[in-house]
């Protein structure tokens, strides 16, 4: 593994942990049903809480770990070049399909769970009674553990992808060698002679 390599595979790593980290951090400081009071019927009254900033920064720490990805990796799709059938590219093309299904839906759980903890005063009635909303529980836990599972994935697409490419490049050039069935060619000693004086 050659530097890039290693910096891009820590820095995504660590940006992913972070996000994880942050997820799970905010499940533990969400609105809970039983911390919302009622200062009348039909009024809501919160808590203060850090869960919203705790998942926005999650939501965005785990966009900027595969944007680095796909900016280091490149688009699969649009590769050039010969498309090699092996287990790297399959192994890559799985790992990219799978890390970006388990991206989006963990940001839009980071992002919905962030603003559901923010609704602040907001209430709904149903069938005459009141009620209040709060964020459910698991929400911000699975969206950091897929968030982790996106981001592990995202590094083994680009070791398998990046491995792909060294592959291309070392196998791309081929020296040139004789023909085994074609006859040498002679030159007359007056051509080569010629050459050099011109």
């Amino acid at each position: 593994m050659d530097r890039r390599s290693i910096v891009v595979c820590t820095g995504v790593g660590f940006l992913g942990f972070l996000s994880a980290i942050l997820g799970f951090v905010a499940e533990a400081k969400r609105i809970k049903g039983s911390e919302v009071k009622f200062s009348s019927p039909s009024e809501c009254v919160y808590p203060r809480s850090p869960a919203m900033a705790l998942g926005l920064t999650a939501a965005v720490s785990l966009m900027i770990a595969h944007t680095i990805i796909n900016v280091a990796t490149g688009c699969i799709c649009c590769t050039k070049g010969p498309r090699q059938s092996g287990s790297n590219w399959t192994l890559a093309l799985i790992c990219f399909l799978v890390s970006w299904f388990t991206f989006v839906i963990a940001f839009l759980l980071l992002l919905s769970g962030a603003a559901l903890n923010d609704e602040h005063g907001e209430e709904n009635i149903y069938f005459g009674s009141y009620y209040c909303y709060v964020v459910k529980p698991g929400v911000f836990a699975a969206a950091a553990s897929l968030s982790l599972v996106s981001v592990i994935l995202g590094i083994v697409y680009y070791l398998s992808f990046d491995s792909k490419k060294a592959v291309v490049t070392q196998t791309g050039i081929v020296m040139g060698q004789p023909h085994p069935n074609q006859d040498p060619v002679f030159v007359h000693q007056d051509t080569y002679a010629r050459r050099q004086l011109a």
